[in-house]
């Protein structure tokens, strides 16, 4: 089941060019999305990467880990807590823990947060995301996760290209590693 996941997930996936002005390629994932078949195995496969980790939630960033994470949390029978960039929409009602994500691919930085009351010390958090390139939004969640309580058993991603003593510190496994979507 794995291997036919990855080579639907390749399959499914494009580089587009976004015109004049760039010469950087943008990652169209739309392929994916449209798979029913790689909607049903993205959660199993997902979960499956961590087979010995016992989580109590999964934690997820928007905007596609809100898609993603709640295939993986269904796969593994537990509960999905949302984390929230900041300045994204209208603040959140409620108290929030947030955390400064340090600079991304693009340069840029950031904040996550997540509804304060929903993770505590009793959690074991698998952190779930499409895509890492230099592992910052996981880097990010883990300080958050860590300010309330909770142990991260790791972190799951659709693509994994970051370096790979990042990955190791960070716990990141993918599915692909950008090698395969050359």
């Amino acid at each position: 089941m794995a291997s036919d996941l990855r080579d639907r997930l390749r399959a499914g996936f494009r580089w587009t060019d976004p015109g004049p002005g760039t010469d950087l390629l943008v990652s169209d994932r739309s392929g994916w999305w449209r798979d029913p078949l790689v909607l049903n195995g993205l959660g199993p496969g997902l979960a499956g990467l961590f087979p010995d980790a016992t989580p109590t939630v999964v934690v997820s960033p928007e905007v596609t880990g809100f898609l993603v994470g709640p295939l993986v949390a269904r796969a593994l029978g537990v509960g999905f807590v949302e984390a929230y960039r900041a300045g994204a929409r209208l603040p959140i009602a409620e108290p929030m823990t947030w955390a400064r994500v340090p600079a991304d691919h693009r340069g840029d930085g950031q904040q996550l947060g997540v509804r304060t009351r929903l993770i505590g010390p009793a959690d074991r958090v698998l952190v779930v995301d499409d895509w890492a390139v230099t592992g910052a939004q996981a880097r990010g969640l883990h300080d958050l996760l860590a300010a309330l309580g909770a142990t991260v058993t790791g972190t799951a991603v659709i693509v994994d290209e970051c370096d790979p003593a990042v990955a190791a510190e960070l716990g990141i496994r993918g599915l692909l590693t950008g090698a395969d979507l050359s």
